[in-house]
């Protein structure tokens, strides 16, 4: 797979001061990517709880987001670590997202590789990223970097039950 790494994109961790950026972009891309997929009430919950006291604590909490800067702005960001699951998949990309006006740029590419190298310095071997099934922008993503479909579940947000699928590098 050829992959084009644009010169124009920073990806760092993130700091302090981003915490109220990251609530924002957190709140934008979550009602983009779920917005008539999972419940209003529920998706709003979940973006109320992600304030900006909350990712400052992530921030603060050690090994916490790491965020694309694209012309100055936060412009995605992605969350990672060792996997919630057992199972031969040590690794997990527990959240990626990058901005409505941004994708399709590559910023999600960057983010995506910044966590894998970040997994592989840390001698955790495998890749696991959790996506609903009725997500196709994410599990095209994830397809085209070589990962795999390996497993289901479903998840309630109020009284909808979602699929959501494992996607898989080894």
């Amino acid at each position: 797979m050829t992959l084009s790494w644009r010169t124009d994109v920073l990806v760092r961790p993130a700091k302090i001061a981003d915490a109220a950026v990251l609530a924002s972009l957190f709140a934008e891309t979550w009602r983009g990517a779920y917005a008539g997929l999972v419940p209003h009430e529920q998706l709003e919950g979940i973006i109320r709880r992600r304030n900006k006291a909350w990712w400052s604590s992530a921030i603060r909490g050690g090994e916490g987001p790491l965020i694309a800067v694209h012309d100055g702005k936060i412009a995605g960001y992605a969350t990672y670590g060792a996997a919630r699951g057992r199972g031969r998949h040590q690794g997990e990309i527990y959240e990626l997202y990058v901005a409505p006006l941004h994708q399709g740029m590559g910023l999600g590419e960057h983010l995506f590789e910044a966590c894998r190298a970040r997994l592989d310095a840390r001698g955790l071997n495998g890749l696991v990223v959790w996506a609903l099934a009725d997500n196709d922008a994410a599990l095209d993503f994830y397809w085209r970097r070589g990962g795999r479909p390996f497993k289901t579940v479903r998840e309630t947000f109020g009284q909808t039950h979602l699929k959501k699928v494992a996607v898989g590098w080894v």
